[in-house]
């Protein structure tokens, strides 16, 4: 496997407020908090703030997007380790949840909880299988960048033979 650290990587966007065209900030209650994230060569993401800060609740917000970046890296970890391992996944979900409170005077993440329900190939390794979710969890880039704890309780099994 590639060691991450031997190289450096670099991330482009552009935010635009799309929100604007219903007006401006002339009150905290009235202005769209609605935005368009562009990356070079990719779909755009439309967005907005938490509902709690009157966003549109039919949007993502920065926090489901944070959770969707620690869900996905530890899926894409975990796969590719698994690929490289002979491991055969069959079908990944993850029910994952995170939780923000007030710690330090600041309302923050203080916890996510990575909850993968993992199905191999009949035949697996189901321990082999269950000790990789350690190690994506250990290569997963979005999870070394945060400041709380990301945990994860995963189920695996393995598919029944046809």
């Amino acid at each position: 496997m590639t060691e991450p650290h031997h190289t450096s990587h670099s991330y482009r966007c552009r935010t635009i407020w799309t929100g604007a065209a219903k007006g401006p900030t002339a009150s905290y209650e009235a202005y769209s908090r609605e935005y368009r994230v562009e990356m070079p060569g990719k779909p755009p993401i439309t967005g907005t703030a938490d509902v709690t800060f009157l966003g549109d609740p039919n949007l993502p917000n920065p926090e489901d997007l944070l959770l969707v970046a620690l869900s996905t890296c530890h899926m894409l970890s975990y796969l590719a380790i698994c690929a490289r391992l002979g491991i055969k996944v069959v079908d990944y979900e993850d029910d994952a949840v995170g939780e923000m409170t007030v710690k330090q005077k600041a309302l923050r993440f203080t916890d996510a909880l990575l909850r993968p329900k993992v199905t191999l190939a009949p035949g697996s390794d189901l321990a082999k299988a269950e000790a990789v979710h350690e190690k994506a969890h250990r290569l997963c880039f979005i999870a070394n960048s945060v400041n709380f704890p990301v945990r994860h309780e995963a189920t695996t099994t393995i598919a029944a033979t046809s």
